[in-house]
C-alpha cells in the first residue's frame, strides 16, 4: 500500500511528511534548557540531514528555549526549511500550562518568536489553544491582522473541533490542524476527515502515544513481521492512513530520531492496515 511522501501546505509550502517536533529538546517538564545542549543541537542538525524540512515548535517550549536552539543550530536556514511555531500558552513552571490567547499576549509572543528564530515572517503560525476566557473572534482577528502585516504567512490551529475550524475560517484560511492523534487514539477522526476533504494539513501530536504503544500486542506482531519496531509501525500507520497527515515525532536522541525517520521505508499491506484500523480503545 503506497502513500505520498510530501504534502503541499496551502499549495504553497511543499514539505516532507516526516517532520520533527522540537518540544523534547528542552528540560524536564518542557521547562528550561536541555540537560545536554550539544546533543540537542546535533539532533536538530541531523534531522535536516535526514531530509526533514518541517520543524514544529512553540514559544512555550522552555519557554523560548526550543526556538533559540533551532536558530542556533540551523540559522541561516536551508531554503526549503519550514519552521512552524505556536502561541497561546503561558508557563509558570515545569509541566505548568495556562491558556492566554489574548491579542496582547499573542502579539508579545509572536514578536518574540520572530526575534528568536531570526525571521521576518513565520511560515506557519498555529494557535496553541482557543482560550475559553477570551472571545475567539478577538483571537482570530489578531491572527488575521498579523497575517496582513506580513508577520505570519499561514495560520493553523491546535486541539480544535470541526465547528471551531469553520468558525476560524470566517477570518482566515486554516492551513493546518494539530490535534492529539495516533493509531490507538482516534477521538479526532471527524476532524482528520474534514481536513483531508479541504486540503488542510493534519499534524498529530503524541503520534506514538508513548508509554502505551508498546503494550499493544498487534503492533508488536506486525513490527516483527516487518523486522522493525512498534514505534515505527505506529508512525508508518499514520503515513498510510491519510496523505494529509504530517509527522512530528519528537526526541532528544539521535538514535531515536534515526529510528523514527525510517518509518517511511515500511510498506504496510492492506491486511496490516485492516488489523491496525481495529484498534479503538484509548480515551481522552
Amino acid at each position: 500500500m503506497k502513500f505520498e511522501k510530501t504534502f503541499s501546505i496551502a499549495n504553497d509550502l511543499t514539505i516532507n511528511r516526516k517532520g520533527y517536533g522540537a518540544m523534547r529538546i528542552t528540560g524536564k517538564g518542557v521547562w528550561g534548557p536541555p540537560e545536554n545542549k550539544s546533543e540537542a543541537i546535533k539532533v536538530l542538525k541531523r534531522a535536516v540531514e535526514l531530509g526533514v524540512n518541517f520543524i514544529d515548535t512553540a514559544d512555550s517550549y522552555g519557554p523560548n528555549v526550543s526556538e533559540e536552539l533551532i536558530a542556533e543550530a540551523l540559522f541561516p536556514y536551508p531554503k526549503d526549511l519550514v519552521i512552524g511555531t505556536k502561541g497561546g500558552f503561558v508557563r509558570s513552571g515545569p509541566n505548568q500550562w495556562a491558556f492566554d490567547a489574548s491579542p496582547a499576549h499573542l502579539e508579545k509572543v509572536l514578536d518574540g518568536s520572530l526575534k528568536r528564530l531570526k525571521l521576518d515572517s513565520i511560515d506557519l503560525y498555529q494557535l496553541h489553544r482557543i482560550d475559553p476566557n477570551v472571545p475567539s473572534e478577538l483571537t482570530f482577528k489578531f491572527l488575521k491582522q498579523a497575517q496582513q502585516k506580513g508577520k505570519i504567512k499561514h495560520i493553523g490551529l491546535s486541539e480544535v473541533s470541526v465547528d471551531e475550524i469553520k468558525m476560524a475560517q470566517e477570518y482566515f484560511e486554516v492551513v493546518s490542524v494539530q490535534n492529539k492523534y495516533s493509531v490507538d487514539f482516534r477521538n479526532w477522526e471527524p476532524v482528520l476527515e474534514y481536513c483531508n476533504q479541504n486540503h488542510i494539513a493534519f499534524i498529530p501530536w503524541n503520534p506514538i502515544n508513548a508509554g502505551n504503544v508498546r503494550k499493544i500486542d498487534l503492533l508488536n506482531k506486525i513490527a516483527k513481521q516487518h523486522n522493525t519496531t512498534a514505534n515505527q509501525i505506529a508512525l508508518s500507520w499514520l503515513l498510510h492512513h491519510s496523505n494529509n497527515i504530517l509527522l512530528i515525532p519528537g526526541t532528544s536522541s539521535i538514535e531515536h530520531l534515526e529510528e523514527n525517520m525510517k518509518c517511511d521505508s515500511i510498506i504496510l499491506t492492506d491486511i496490516d492496515m485492516e488489523e491496525l484500523n481495529k484498534i479503538h480503545y484509548s480515551k481522552i
